[in-house]
């Protein structure tokens, strides 16, 4: 064979096997071109001990984050591992289970957040499962202490800050202008308990749905672990009314800016503390023990571009490792724990919550549904207009417009509540209510439309299985007609409404109240006692 022929022979070769070599490299050319497109409008980003998962919307310039903690030293439990990079094997087989893990439906097409984001059903679900990973974490500190007095101090102490008065006294001084139409004033006396409402009986007051900030400090400060000298402190109480310098700026014109500095001046405050980083001298680190306590909804501390609603006060660097404690908790952030909103009962004493759990118990129960409520005409994706017409238009439903204000009246709302078997909690202005634990201290049954009314909210005050104390009607049903909510509760037996009842009563109606600052419960857990073990019990899982 001549030279020539031997090199095109060798130059035939080497073409096949390129050919072979690219044809070989298709699929995997597909799957990263693949990758790229599923990840070309998203980002990863993270902040002190949070990574965010950020997606850019197809309609809007902002991103949307679904965020998870990382705890290094933490073992997570097992379906947490896979918090960010769920495989496309997985998303698909969950979509056709159109379902969380929990067995909540995942809704069709879209869903509407707070931010206005409309995410794919696959974001969507990723987002739900996200969600139920962090409560999953959540409620593996949770305390196994059934004694509120073995608390879990064992040498822990958690210290209160002094702050300066700008920061609290100054703030609740404010209260007779701080909303236009209602002076709080009277709200904030009696230790934040608000004035005595007789009509109800003992420990039953006219408590603000915004008040959680100065009860918990009330408390703390009586706390049996609560220590002086600050180098026995494992925990540091920030009493900071955030939610209050929020309320103060809602209905004024005043700039951003305004907004932000109160909070900009706490944090410059703790980072001149050396207990601000006493687990770390690293600033990534710094104020992983220190609890701050917000009475009003993670959003007002999480203003998003071209908003000038609220303060940007949790979106803060400085604010991504220490606990917050809210009302309601942003889905995303492992470091917002959901705890219940205050109600109107405020025991001293066992026998107070006893002697109330005998009376539910006793209680004939006159409708089987009601509906405390206004509608939103501003909203359209809201389902409390077609709530209403349905429940007006049958005799077992009693409706009370809060709208002519008969709500403002604590007795008013608990007498319906104790009168009712089922009580409606649509979304309103944000996903969770205050109703929804009035209704559940009064018996009623709760019907839940969004998971994130309750379900994804309190991990250590309401049980992971929801089925237990309320029954849940997917909104997306609601607003499509595709249900009569009347007609599915009237098809519940009786039996299972009893237990749910029972369920109530004795297990979850302790552990929804803050009990009296000079309250002395031996047998049950209040609210904020419950809140306090994890807190230490989260400490300990921590440093394992």
């Amino acid at each position: 064979m001549t030279t020539f022929s031997k090199k095109k022979t060798k130059l035939y070769k080497n073409e096949l096997f390129s050919l072979a070599k690219l044809v070989f490299l298709i699929p995997i050319t597909i799957i990263i071109l693949l990758l790229i497109f599923l990840w070309s409008s998203s980002s990863t980003i993270i902040s002190g001990n949070i990574i965010h998962l950020c997606f850019q919307s197809r309609k809007l310039n902002d991103l949307y984050c679904i965020s998870a903690g990382t705890h290094p030293n933490l073992e997570a439990p097992s379906s947490f591992s896979s918090n960010v990079t769920t495989s496309a094997t997985k998303i698909v087989d969950d979509l056709q289970q159109k379902s969380t893990r929990l067995g909540i439906p995942i809704p069709p097409g879209y869903h509407a957040f707070r931010n206005g984001m409309v995410k794919s059903d696959e974001e969507l679900l990723v987002a739900y499962n996200q969600v139920e990973d962090q409560l999953e974490m959540h409620r593996s500190w949770t305390s196994t202490s059934q004694n509120h007095n073995a608390t879990l101090c064992d040498g822990r102490g958690i210290y209160v800050y002094e702050l300066p008065t700008k920061f609290n006294k100054d703030l609740v001084s404010q209260c007779a202008d701080m909303v236009p139409w209602v002076d709080l004033c009277d709200y904030f006396s009696n230790d934040a308990m608000g004035e005595q409402v007789q009509k109800l009986g003992k420990g039953w007051y006219q408590t603000h749905q915004y008040s959680l900030e100065l009860i918990f400090h009330s408390r703390v400060m009586n706390h049996p672990c609560r220590v002086q000298n600050i180098s026995e402190a494992e925990l540091f109480y920030v009493p900071f009314y955030a939610g209050l310098d929020v309320l103060r700026w809602h209905f004024k014109n005043v700039t951003n800016d305004v907004k932000d500095s109160l909070g900009l001046e706490l944090v410059k405050w703790l980072e001149s503390q050396p207990t601000w980083f006493k687990r770390s001298a690293c600033e990534l680190h710094a104020g992983k023990d220190h609890i701050f306590v917000l009475g009003k909804i993670s959003w007002d501390f999480r203003r998003y571009n071209n908003s000038n609603w609220g303060s940007r006060f949790l979106e803060l660097n400085e604010m991504q490792n220490p606990v917050k404690l809210l009302i309601e908790r942003q889905p995303w952030h492992l470091n917002d724990i959901g705890i219940p909103h205050p109600t109107f009962f405020h025991p001293q004493s066992d026998n107070d919550i006893t002697k109330w759990q005998l009376k539910l118990l006793n209680e004939s129960r006159k409708s089987l549904i009601s509906f405390a409520g206004a509608a939103r005409p501003d909203a359209p994706e809201s389902i409390r207009s077609i709530l209403i017409n349905q429940c007006t238009s049958t005799s077992e439903c009693k409706f009370m417009n809060c709208s002519s204000g008969s709500c403002d009246q604590p007795e008013s709302i608990i007498e319906l509540f104790i009168e009712s078997e089922f009580c409606l909690q649509p979304p309103g202005d944000s996903p969770t209510r205050k109703s929804v634990f009035d209704s559940l201290i009064s018996g009623c049954i709760p019907v839940i439309f969004d998971p994130f009314t309750a379900y994804y909210q309190y991990p250590w005050h309401l049980p992971e299985d929801y089925k237990k104390y309320s029954v849940f009607i997917d909104q997306e049903d609601v607003r499509n007609m595709k249900v009569n909510v009347v007609d599915r509760l009237m098809k519940i037996p009786a039996g299972e409404k009893q237990n749910m009842r029972r369920y109530i009563i004795y297990e979850l109606l302790p552990g929804l109240v803050y009990g009296d600052p000079k309250s002395k419960l031996e047998k049950f857990q209040d609210a904020f006692s419950i809140t306090m073990n994890n807190l230490f019990e989260r400490l300990t899982r921590l440093e394992l």
